[in-house]
């Protein structure tokens, strides 16, 4: 019997941005296993069957939100560093899913801390894509006031990613020109540009990871993760989720 020819793919190397809230499954707070493994599961598949160079940046808002410390009266910079922290949380703990399933994995940190992560190197981190392992980046950028959108924006640019997957954990499947569990009559979006994105300030992003996005030519997946198999699909050339790009 003749092997099946591989499956094309849209894209060879991506970056996958999933909330920190998607990982903590249904109570949108910590760590939920299930979850963690299925999304494993997900990765290890567009790497190993799809040949797929895969990098994540995790959020940390299922431990943390800068501004919520804040709004508290906490000093925004120290508040952003916590939630720097809780990134580097879900990283492991995701590094660890892929791992127990023999999925090589690297976790690159913005800030440093040599005993449980790499640091942020972008020649060392193409260089893990180009042996087949997966590498996770964690911390964010490691400066404050910056969100994780835009750390995912900047190592997309970095390490010359073809796309941006942002996977959701609202239950929301893409772009709305307003808020669908509010507004019935909210109307999805298939394509949309990144001017329309921020001059109708539409929740994808931050206006800062869009803008960096447009500049760099860089598409972006915005999609409900909670979905299974949407990473393939989306890498198969599927209708998932909203496509953010430059429509001219």
């Amino acid at each position: 019997m003749s092997e099946a020819p591989p499956t094309t793919t849209r894209w060879k190397r991506i970056v996958f941005k999933p909330s920190g809230e998607a990982l903590a499954g249904p109570s949108g707070r910590g760590l939920d296993g299930p979850t963690i493994d299925a999304t494993a599961a997900e990765i290890i598949d567009l790497r190993q069957n799809l040949d797929v160079d895969v990098a994540v940046v995790v959020g940390g808002g299922n431990f943390w939100r800068g501004r919520t410390g804040a709004m508290e009266g906490m000093d925004a910079t120290q508040s952003d560093h916590i939630g720097m922290l809780g990134t580097v949380m879900n990283a492991l703990a995701l590094q660890d899913a892929l791992e127990r399933r023999g999925q090589p994995t690297r976790v690159q940190s913005a800030i440093e801390m040599p005993r449980i992560a790499e640091p942020y190197i972008r020649r060392r981190a193409v260089r893990h894509l180009e042996k087949g392992r997966v590498v996770i980046f964690a911390a964010g950028t490691g400066n404050p006031f910056f969100t994780t959108d835009t750390a995912a924006a900047l190592r997309a640019a970095e390490i010359e990613a073809d796309a941006l997957l942002k996977g959701t954990h609202s239950g929301v499947d893409g772009v709305y020109d307003a808020d669908p569990r509010v507004h019935d009559d909210a109307v999805k979006y298939d394509e949309v540009g990144y001017m329309e994105v921020m001059t109708k300030n539409l929740k994808v992003m931050d206006a800062t990871a869009i803008a960096f996005c447009r500049d760099n030519a860089i598409p972006i997946v915005v999609f409900d993760m909670s979905q299974e198999g949407s990473l393939r699909k989306i890498l198969t050339g599927e209708s998932v989720g909203t496509l953010v790009h430059d429509v001219n």
